[in-house]
């Protein structure tokens, strides 16, 4: 199994790149560096110059494999949704009980992310907190609903409809699945912005955990 993860890759959309950043050395720098850069200086002030200086290329090299850096957000965030799909499938894939898949999914969107030594040019706790604090840059634009005809949003679908799912194999007679199934998932970020920039906003910390947050929340709406 562990020899089979290492091989593994995440599928991502073609047309959010120009050329695979996985098929080569210099991509993979890309994805690794920028993910440092972007959650160092943020998305606003991140640029391909300064990523080229830190990877010592030129800036046109990175124009070879992404038109902007709106792609590249796309694309480290589609990479984050299906890592977390395929961490969603290995935890669930055994468990019978819809109530107590629905508590492991809960709980692989809400904890603290961990490295994953399977993908070693990504770091997945930076690429975390760039999904928390800049996920959203990504879909507020005025070319969301071409970028989300083009398949650019598939895999974040895919895994509100897994969870929506879910839901329903729990209460087959709620009445919104695919909105409580949201909330999960674009719930848990916030709370973690909530956590760092405004505790006052949140009752979540060290000893209330998003966690059990959502498991109160969910379970108590589908009784």
């Amino acid at each position: 199994m562990e020899r089979l993860l290492k091989t593994m890759k995440i599928g991502i959309n073609e047309k959010i790149y120009l050329k695979d950043p996985e098929s080569s050395d210099l991509g993979k720098r890309i994805l690794e560096h920028s993910i440092n850069l972007i959650n160092e200086i943020g998305f606003e002030n991140f640029t391909f110059r300064k990523l080229g200086t830190l990877i010592g290329s030129n800036e046109s090299s990175i124009y070879r494999y992404f038109e902007n850096k709106h792609k590249l957000l796309l694309y480290l965030s589609s990479w984050y949704w299906g890592w977390l799909e395929y961490q969603l499938v290995l935890a669930t894939n055994a468990i019978t009980n819809p109530s107590e898949k629905l508590k492991k999914t809960i709980e692989i969107f809400t904890k603290k992310t961990e490295i994953d030594s399977s993908f070693p040019h990504i770091n997945e706790v930076l690429l975390n907190r760039i999904i928390i604090n800049e996920y959203s840059k990504s879909y507020l634009t005025k070319e969301v609903e071409q970028e989300n005809k083009d398949g650019y949003f598939e895999i974040y679908k895919r895994l509100i409809e897994r969870i929506s799912q879910m839901i329903t194999n729990v209460n087959a007679d709620y009445k919104y699945p695919a909105s409580l199934a949201s909330t999960i998932l674009e719930g848990s970020f916030h709370q973690y912005f909530l956590q760092e920039h405004f505790p006052s906003l949140t009752n979540c910390d060290e000893n209330n955990t998003p966690s059990a947050y959502f498991n109160d929340l969910v379970f108590k709406s589908l009784k």
